[in-house]
């Protein structure tokens, strides 16, 4: 192929390159901050009906690995019907996720956020009945 024809056909390939890089990151860092927002109280609000998080540190597979090396993974089905219950009587907000619990005992936890943006961790039993409300701090 000529110089004076390949010169130019690589800018356009390292430009297209560029380009194609640059808009998967902005796609995955879009998808990273959204976030929901609660509108009042007692909300209901997930990413899914089964309060799966929609995506970030706790992925498919549930939470984060507690200090005991245990991880917590998402609930399904009837069970996150009823820790999800057990949390929002217990306190009002928008329910992120509900999951295992690795680090306090309990079987199982959900992750309710207030409308001021506190995040909480709701601890529920094996019997569907909250044990503890703890404020999570970042």
């Amino acid at each position: 192929m000529p110089q004076k024809l390949r010169t130019p056909l690589m800018a356009i390939a390292l430009v297209a390159a560029a380009a194609l890089g640059g808009s998967a990151l902005a796609g995955a860092a879009q998808q990273s901050s959204s976030s929901s927002s609660s509108q009042g109280s007692n909300q209901t609000q997930s990413s899914d009906p089964q309060g799966r998080p929609p995506g970030g540190p706790a992925g498919a597979n549930g939470g984060h690995v507690g200090k005991n090396g245990q991880r917590e993974t998402l609930l399904t089905g009837d069970t996150a019907a009823k820790v999800k219950a057990a949390a929002l009587a217990k306190v009002s907000g928008t329910l992120e996720r509900v999951e295992t619990d690795a680090d306090h005992g309990s079987p199982y936890e959900a992750h309710v956020r207030k409308a001021d943006g506190t995040e909480l961790e709701v601890l529920v039993n094996k019997d569907f009945q909250v044990t503890a409300v703890n404020t999570l701090t970042r």
